[in-house]
């Protein structure tokens, strides 16, 4: 009988089958479960596999009935997304992702900044955890400093730790490609990029004048051609001195490869956070035969080609700290001087009730006297 049933209505058990799988599929597909991946996370790129692409490196593995779900709703646009709902199933998660957008705050990255200060003040910024941030970028880096570009970048406000690193290091590698694409004729090595980083971070160190920067490179680069010393303070400036004046001592004492003053060469690593513009420079120095560069009145540096016009640079400027310093002194002492004049000023009254009150008792002991006799 159920041969027969079947054989006349094979057809339409075909067509009812295929009606119940499809029924069925959309309730089982939101049954399978999703992977515990953070909550808020940032799609790189626009379009559909840059989308899975992003969504895989964030922890949700994307199936192709996920994918599917996403081109026929609508396919989430490059940016920061939050999915906040814990109890949220598969289905809703990616037929809605696209509306989940996350709110957001700009981050300024300093120039000049190490991986330990850049962490903490993120740390700070964002409540989050310093330790772990710094954890991430130590795992992440190629160069140990200088990863990450001094910019301005947009967080979601609810990033962990993970993900905020996670973005900073991809929008800068991103950068460093784009740049690579337009600058080199063959893909660069780390090497070769290291080294122009830490040219970079010495440069940033010294100046944050663009106009200066392809300067300052063309000195460090025709130092090293020559086989000189590069001799700059600033390369003294890693690690916790990253803020602090360099002294003489300094010079004397510190017997590390940022001493340049002692170690021919570049230091071994980059120092901190630069900027495009630096690395631009580092790439580019200008071309001319400085090799020295002293600051100057207007508080930029003259440059020079010989050491005699060093030290009339280093003359001239000596001569203008001193005018400076005598100048300051002159002034301190002119409002001391105000000063002065105006605790007398202050003074005169007191002066003259005390005389009126002397002058006051001395009457009245004169007409006592008076009186007894």
């Amino acid at each position: 009988m159920i041969k027969i049933f079947f054989k006349k209505y094979k057809r339409f058990v075909i067509y009812v089958a295929i009606a119940l799988f499809l029924f069925l599929l959309p309730v089982l597909y939101s049954f399978v479960p999703l992977k515990d991946a953070p909550r808020t996370f940032y799609i790189s790129s626009s379009g559909i596999d840059n989308v899975r692409k992003s969504l895989n490196e964030t922890g949700y593995a994307v199936t192709w009935v996920d994918r599917l779900m996403m081109q026929v709703i609508e396919v989430p646009r490059k940016g920061w997304y939050s999915v906040e709902e814990d109890d949220y199933n598969r289905l809703d998660f990616f037929k809605n992702l696209y509306r989940h957008k996350a709110k957001t705050m700009d981050v300024v990255v300093y120039a000049g900044e190490t991986a330990e200060e850049l962490t903490s003040r993120l740390a700070n910024d964002m409540k989050l955890d310093q330790k772990k941030l710094l954890s991430y970028y130590k795992k992440e880096t190629f160069f140990k400093e200088a990863d990450i570009f001094a910019d301005r970048y947009t967080l979601a406000r609810k990033a962990n730790e993970n993900a905020t690193m996670s973005y900073l290091f991809d929008v800068s590698r991103r950068t460093l490609v784009g740049y690579a694409v337009e600058h080199f004729k063959e893909e660069p090595e780390l090497s070769e990029l290291k080294i122009l980083l830490t040219m970079a971070s010495i440069i940033q160190k010294e100046s944050n004048d663009v106009k200066e920067m392809s300067l300052i490179s063309s000195v460090i680069h025709n130092r090293l051609e020559k086989g000189m010393k590069l001799q700059m303070d600033s390369t003294l400036n890693y690690g916790k001195y990253s803020h602090t004046i360099v002294t003489p001592e300094r010079i004397k004492t510190d017997n590390s490869h940022y001493n340049t003053y002692k170690h021919k060469g570049l230091p071994r690593q980059p120092l901190s956070t630069v900027t495009l513009d630096a690395f631009n420079a580092a790439k580019y120095p200008a071309k001319n035969d400085y090799l020295f560069f002293m600051l100057s009145k207007t508080g930029g540096h003259n440059f020079s080609a010989t050491y005699a016009e060093h030290l009339d640079n280093i003359k001239t400027f000596r001569v203008h700290q001193k005018k400076k310093k005598e100048a300051r002194l002159k002034e301190q002492k002119k409002l001391q001087e105000q000063e002065k004049k105006k605790q007398l000023i202050k003074q005169v009254p007191l002066k003259e009730k005390k005389q009126l009150k002397e002058a006051s008792e001395a009457n009245t002991t004169i007409a006592l006297e008076q009186k007894s006799k």
